[in-house]
């Protein structure tokens, strides 16, 4: 079996470097980055013993691979680790953040003696990267994610940056699993990223047991290339073959490439080298008896050398992504009527022509979330990923990185939920990503509960530092759109499918957590609250119930999160504290919950919700909203039995 594995080796070593001009690295070179390999394996077990946590055998399979990529392929600034023109380097699996952190501690940016502060409360030597440190541009540690993320700085290097920068992810053969990874692949491999290496570190164990394929490298070489990736099958713990390998990608042009690393979790600790039940654990009584033995490996004891293969030039250019304006303002007519997805493809347009760096990503959705406007301007700006939502996102966030792009994010709203975990992590990773989601609750129609969005409001509230706009007409919605452009953070705009009447003066002034009272009179009786859809069914059901006296004021919050809290509270207490909101979304997290959180201090005002009870039908869309009791006749149902509280 070695002797198979050897030979095999061999053919795609030589299959690979054929015709390639390669420079073979000094015996002596060889050695220093052989030796650095080892230090950082003695720095990540010093680091994880002094936390008792972590995951020091995951590091290990890593360690020639952090070595030859840091301290001879990489080319970046110490001084500027978030330099644009510096390589970007994406740990993917993310629980071998000591083994990373002992690289750029060994390159000399912070003093080595700092690791001893892995996972303490007060260090940012988190137990899995995030950004609050100056050289991480994503969080990682949920698995499957960071190739998409590199993907989105390939994608922009290569097409926007236009530099000579290269992006390397490294990924787990457990997390390989993940079809997340795979969307990642085909995306890569469709956009011909030359500028990417992704390298998977097969060492054979996962968590609680052997991989599915182990450490069969044929299989996973045969899927890259099946992807369209040029595949490189290597021992992860030989130098040579890496130098070799990270040369071939750089100079293999129209594909990326992967570098399949065989390897063995906890590579060269005597007694738990391949073996399983060490994942997660620190080495304990095991770890003195272990760093004596990586000593004796270390032949070169002077410092720490970096053999840059060659120089970083310095050619991305600068970016100014502050203060984005709409090219011109909106442009509507009172009572016209219009969907509010389509304003936000005429704001993506406006915003575009303001600035060169806005860009778009989609789902295979542009001409019903009406991103295609943006394509059909200027089609290098567009980036289609097609029905593969986890890594629409990831791209997205890696499209952000180092304030290279403003990226606006659609498809339907509901799709978004699949991708909770990337959104989430972009929260982690401090991210400004714009999310749009089209074709939210019942008014849908008759495309049936799989595509109306129900829960996006829940879910985008709960997302950390997140701000969450609900236009209430295209004139809004293309101040939100602007609005989003310039807010740090994750942001998400929920449009509407069907088309709705101009309530807005073209010349409205829109802010975050401000909202607008479209509706009132000096006798108001109770404040009804709706966004949308709903918020035009409240308009009618106002105008109905003043036929018979009774008066109700109406209110657009326009921002769910933040919510203006002191507007409504306000509002509220001048009509007698009766608050009835009305929304085309589950009860559970939405506009009445936001509401109600409020309030909630407050005394005497009482809160009366309308949402959308139970999952619904199909069926057409004004039907729909009176099947589920949040059309105007309900409203006014419902502002009726209010004021008899």
């Amino acid at each position: 079996m070695k002797y198979r594995l050897s030979t095999l080796l061999q053919f795609t070593i030589k299959r690979t470097f054929l015709n390639m001009a390669y420079h073979k690295p000094e015996a002596k070179v060889v050695q220093e980055l052989k030796d650095i390999a080892n230090k950082l394996r003695i720095q990540s077990i010093i680091g994880t013993q002094a936390s008792k946590s972590g995951h020091p055998t995951s590091c290990s399979s890593i360690a020639e691979i952090i070595s030859v990529l840091f301290f001879n392929t990489m080319r970046y600034k110490l001084s500027a680790p978030k330099d644009p023109s510096s390589d970007r380097f994406v740990l993917s699996k993310g629980h071998a953040a000591p083994i990373l952190y002992a690289a750029w501690a060994e390159a000399g940016l912070f003093p080595v003696d700092e690791l001893k502060n892995l996972r303490k409360l007060n260090s940012d030597l988190e137990g899995h990267p995030t950004p609050r440190l100056n050289f991480i541009d994503v969080g990682t540690g949920s698995l499957g994610q960071g190739l998409a993320v590199a993907a989105g700085m390939a994608y922009v290097g290569k097409n926007y940056d236009k530099a000579n920068y290269r992006v390397y992810c490294l990924v787990g053969d457990g997390e390989a699993a993940e079809g997340s990874i795979w969307e990642s692949i085909h995306f890569a491999s469709h956009y011909n990223l030359d500028n990417l290496c992704l390298i998977i570190d097969v060492n054979r164990l996962g968590q609680s047991e052997e991989t599915s394929l182990g450490h069969n490298m044929n299989t996973y070489s045969k899927r890259l290339e099946a992807f369209g990736f040029n595949a490189i099958v290597v021992d992860g713990h030989d130098v040579d073959e890496l130098v070799k390998a990270f040369h071939v990608a750089a100079t293999t042009k129209d594909k990326p490439t992967a570098i399949l690393a065989k390897t063995f979790k906890g590579k060269n600790f005597p007694n738990v080298e391949n073996l399983d039940n060490w994942h997660g654990k620190p080495l304990g009584d095991q770890a003195e008896r272990i760093i004596q033995h990586l000593k004796t490996l270390v032949k070169n004891q002077g410092p720490t050398k970096i053999h840059h293969q060659e120089p970083l030039k310095d050619d991305a250019p600068i970016v100014d992504i502050s203060n984005i304006k709409l090219s011109s303002p909106p442009n509507y007519e009172l009572g016209q009527s219009i969907a509010t997805r389509n304003a936000y493809g005429t704001a993506l347009v406006k915003l575009a022509q303001s600035n060169p760096r806005v860009i778009a990503l989609d789902g295979d959705m542009k001409n019903s979330t009406f991103s295609e406007k943006l394509k059909k301007f200027d089609a290098s700006r567009f980036i289609e990923c097609f029905i593969a939502e986890q890594n629409l996102v990831g791209v997205a966030i890696g499209a952000t990185c180092r304030d290279r792009t403003v990226a606006f994010v659609s498809t339907f709203a509901t799709f978004l939920t699949r991708a909770f975990d990337q959104i989430r992590m972009g929260a982690i990773s401090q991210s400004n990503v714009n999310f749009v989601g089209s074709h939210c609750g019942v008014s849908i129609g008759e495309d049936g509960p799989s595509q109306m969005g129900l829960e996006d409001l829940a879910m985008f509230r709960s997302i950390p530092g997140s701000t969450v706009f609900y236009p209430g007409d295209a004139v809004a919605c293309e101040r939100a759109v602007e609005l989003a452009a310039n807010t740090k953070g994750i942001t998400f705009i929920r449009t509407n499918r069907p088309n709705t009447p101009i309530i807005y003066q073209n010349n409205e002034i829109f802010q975050i957590g401000k909202s607008h009272v479209v509706k009132s009179t000096p006798n108001d009786q109770l404040l009804i609250i709706g966004g949308g859809v709903t918020l035009i069914e409240a308009l009618t059901a106002a105008e109905e119930l003043a036929k018979v006296n009774v008066f109700a004021r109406v209110l657009d919050p326009f921002t769910i999160k933040p919510i203006d809290k002191e507007g409504i509270i306000k509002n509220a207490l001048e009509v007698g504290g009766r608050i009835l909101t009305v929304e085309d979304h589950y009860p559970e997290g939405g506009l009445g919950e936001a509401v109600l959180s409020a309030v909630a201090e407050q005394r005497n005002i009482v809160v009366k919700k309308l949402a959308v009870p139970r999952v619904p039908r199909s069926g057409p869309p004004t039907a729909l909203l009176d099947y589920y009791g949040i059309s105007s006749k309900h409203i006014v149902t419902a502002a009726n039995e209010l004021l008899k509280l």
